[in-house]
């Protein structure tokens, strides 16, 4: 990792509970990308980390964090409950918004597996403060409602070989009334675990924020 990035653990207030997390911050930075891990998973996601340094290389900023504390992820109905992982994520958002080092970056979203329904419903909640959202192998299916109320540009990557989301996918597609992509990785499985199908994954997310979020932020 360059010498130009700074990371440090951070604690996140959220609700009644505190949640860790992992900043990094290239010097320069004017985006950040808050990432939202699937069930099962957490901020020390392998595939989520390999992402956030493509994204830091872009001299974008990465937040991973934990959705659930560790109690929490005991339990499956919570793993899945999309609107107690979107509401985890709006603090979140709230909590890059206020800090010194964050609160004047452009904000993104990256959610897999179900941290994509949870992005797209706080996203929705939100509105136009989050500037992209890049789905990795989601269910934004899950998010129900809330597809057609997005304001943010949204990018769906999905692996060739993952029949069944594909097909989640894009009946999620059709009802998202903002700005949209769709991608299909060739060859790659749900978890893009073959040879090149993450790193693909990388440059498309990478490519999408940079359209979307490296922007100077002009304040009010």
């Amino acid at each position: 990792m360059s010498d130009n990035i700074s990371q440090k653990l951070v604690h996140i207030p959220a609700g009644t509970v505190v949640l860790e997390g992992f900043l990094s911050l290239p010097e320069g930075a004017m985006s950040i990308v808050v990432f939202a891990h699937g069930s099962g998973s957490s901020r020390h996601s392998r595939r989520n980390k390999f992402v956030a340094d493509k994204l830091l290389e872009a001299g974008i900023g990465t937040l991973l964090f934990d959705l659930l504390t560790e109690e929490e992820d005991t339990v499956y109905e919570t793993r899945f409950d999309i609107s107690l992982l979107a509401d985890r994520l709006k603090d979140t958002t709230r909590w890059v918004i206020s800090e010194k080092q964050t609160g004047n970056l452009n904000i993104g979203y990256f959610g897999a597996s179900t941290g994509a329904a949870a992005a797209i419903k706080a996203a929705a909640d939100i509105g136009t403060v989050i500037g992209a959202i890049v789905s990795r192998g989601g269910r934004p299916d899950l998010a129900e409602q809330a597809l057609g109320r997005i304001k943010s540009p949204i990018l769906l990557i999905v692996g060739g070989y993952d029949d069944v989301v594909i097909e989640l996918n894009r009946q999620a597609y059709r009802l998202i009334k903002a700005e949209k992509e769709m991608k299909i990785i060739p060859g790659a499985t749900h978890l893009f675990e073959e040879t090149g199908a993450l790193e693909k994954v990388a440059l498309l997310a990478a490519e999408w924020f940079k359209l979307h979020l490296l922007i100077e932020k002009v304040k009010p």
